[in-house]
């Protein structure tokens, strides 16, 4: 066994990660975006569910007959897929765990892309990446217990085709790297391996479910699990504490810290304000957060690399350069789906590759050079939140300063000669209709991968974050009255019967813009007694949904027949469903209404247990 790890990787991978095993775990698509998903699962962390340890990912659960060949592991962003098998690899190399396992080959599709138009026998792909088996003279792996890892399925730029691909047996005969690892997950090379793939949710799909034994799920931190990071990150008890009570405060916070990477940037950023005794209160919303975060990385860099004070502007020449640069290309690869990028998409943005080794050096906590086994360079942001912020910020920048609405329809010369025309008239261009369209081009994603865009560029539009950023912009883009027009959009889009998953993020968008109005109307209702659910308009009905998720308290039992009987409403509420462990429902009687069946039947397939109840 040969393998080196970093002292940083080993650190890491000392970390707990707990692996479900959902109950008929499949790889299908979740369309939602990930922010969503994860809240998701925070309502439900008490629902009973199998779990495995890593060390026993090819074990044949109870239940199951079979040996488990191929398990795909999905889990969003940064919930820590990569530590996984990091750990996985490590304890095994340490002789600690899996020890009739000969060879484990731990692979990146970021180290795989680079590789696309080269050609290699799957004995020469090892050879290359894993050198000490070609100097012993291993040319064959028949004869061994082999596992090969392949981290970030999402990240692949490889064209896998499972439907047309040419069936390869011969594991020393040369093709591309896509028709190997095609042959390879299908079964086809190298039967005898184990695999294990790692990927985002949304990509689960681009491997058939019939080549894949076992589907599990990283889930991130679960409470006791993030109280425990807080207190071992910050030794003061009393402002461990605090802390831990303000992120329970807000259930946006207290979600996106399943994620590791969001417990990290919400501890750099409480502690700097609880240091530095800066009056205000903390950051509740995601917008707020993200925009202490930058400028704490900024202060950090001011003083670290350009020999500046503490007291000094956060928003030099440098800086100002640098986060316009990365804002683009966070804004551009966002369109493209891409989170990590290549030389090839530097220079897209115009971005000296040299010029990003220099970004990563100085804004080493936003955005990462990393170099593999091969040598070309691979940048990505510390976290897909953090692009989103920045794209949301170069877009919220562009406008201000040149009046070009980059969410505009109109890709051509239109826009920019008409921003050009205002300046010299000394006319400002309306920023609400730049967020009118960014809600417009946010609804039209089919997968909701700018939702967390929007809430973000709404959250921009408020005078308190732009006073944050005061210095990297030297005028404000928007006013009270701009946020009272487009929170009037946002609810006209509301009421236009949304799918419930939209409409859940356009109430987290109000809620960026501080305009609690239209769920303060229904909790009104429902703290009177008066909720008359026969009566709710669709924007009520989505205000009653996401009152009901936003609640603290957790939904281990929904009674659905307190809110209504009628199918079409029950249908209206399973987002709330979905987030429960049981749901109650009137009884079920399929000879005399067929609908309630088929409404029950989806319920239970779908998401939770439902029992039925007549009190």
């Amino acid at each position: 066994k040969v393998e080196f790890f970093s002292s940083d990787l080993k650190k890491r991978a000392q970390r707990s990660t707990v692996i479900s095993l959902p109950k008929g775990g499949t790889g299908e698509v979740n369309e939602e975006h990930e922010v969503r998903q994860i809240e998701t699962t925070s309502r439900k962390q008490n629902r009973p569910e199998t779990t495995i340890r890593q060390e026993d990912i090819f074990k044949v659960p109870p239940g199951r007959s079979g040996p488990i060949r191929t398990v795909m592991t999905k889990g969003v962003a940064g919930i820590g897929k990569t530590v996984l098998t990091q750990k996985f690899t490590l304890d095994w190399a340490e002789d600690k765990t899996n020890q009739d396992i000969e060879f484990t080959f731990p692979f990146t599709f970021r180290e795989l892309n680079v590789m696309k138009e080269k050609k290699f026998s799957l004995v020469e792909l090892v050879h290359h990446f894993f050198t000490e088996t070609k100097d012993g003279g291993i040319c064959s792996f028949d004869q061994f217990q082999v596992v090969f890892i392949f981290d970030g399925l999402d990240e692949c730029r490889l064209p896998l085709d499972f439907h047309n691909t040419e069936v390869l047996t011969d594991p020393t005969e040369s093709t591309s790297v896509d028709v190997l690892l095609t042959n390879l997950i299908r079964g086809k090379l190298l039967p005898s391996a184990r695999l294990w793939i790692t990927t985002r949710p949304a990509a689960a799909n681009q491997i058939p479910p019939q080549c894949v034994d076992m589907v599990t799920e990283v889930r991130g931190f679960n409470d006791p699990q993030k109280e425990e990071y807080f207190r071992k990150r910050f030794r003061h008890e009393e402002q461990t504490s605090r802390i831990i009570s303000h992120i329970q405060t807000s259930r946006s916070l207290h979600s996106m810290c399943r994620i590791p990477v969001f417990c990290w940037i919400t501890a750099t950023v409480l502690e700097e304000k609880l240091k530095t005794r800066e009056g205000g209160e903390l950051p509740k919303t995601l917008t707020e957060m993200y925009v202490h975060f930058l400028v704490v990385q900024s202060k950090l860099k001011n003083v670290k690399y350009f020999g500046g004070a503490e007291t000094d502007s956060d928003w030099s020449p440098e800086t100002k350069k640098m986060l316009k640069s990365l804002g683009k290309l966070a804004y551009e690869q966002l369109q493209k789906g891409n989170l990590i990028f290549y030389e090839s998409d530097l220079t897209e943005c115009g971005i000296d590759i040299r010029a990003a080794s220099v970004y990563s050096g100085v804004f080493t906590q936003i955005f990462r050079e990393e170099t593999g086994l091969y040598q070309d360079k691979v940048f990505c942001f510390v976290h897909l939140s953090v692009q989103e912020f920045l794209a949301a910020l170069h877009v919220h920048l562009t406008f201000v300063k040149s009046g070009f609405n980059l969410m505009s329809e109109e890709k051509s010369w239109v826009p920019r000669v008409l921003s050009f025309l205002c300046r010299i008239f000394g006319q400002k261009l309306e920023p609400t209709r730049l967020y009118q369209r960014a809600v417009d081009v946010a609804l039209q994603s089919p997968n909701g991968h700018l939702d967390l865009f929007l809430r973000f560029l709404m959250g921009l539009s408020l005078q308190t974050n732009q006073t944050l950023l005061r210095g990297l912009v030297t005028q404000t883009g928007s006013s009270s009255q701009t946020n009272q027009e487009t929170a009037q959009y946002i609810k006209k889009k509301i009421s236009e019967n949304l799918s419930p998953e939209k409409s859940i993020n356009l109430f987290h968008c109000l809620n960026e813009l501080n305009d609690g109005s239209l769920v303060e109307e229904i909790q009104q209702s429902l703290r009177s007694g008066r909720l008359s659910t026969d009566e709710l308009s669709p924007a009520q009905w989505s205000a009653l949904v996401f009152i009901l998720l936003s609640s603290e308290k957790d939904l281990d039992v929904f009674d659905l027949k307190k809110y209504s009987a009628s199918e079409e409403a029950l249908l209206k509420l399973l987002p709330v469903v979905k987030a429960s462990n049981k749901a109650l429902y009137v009884p079920i009687n399929p000879s005399t209404s067929t609908e309630s069946f088929s409404l029950a039947c989806f319920l239970i397939t779908f998401s939770c247990f439902v029992e039925s109840s007549s009190d």
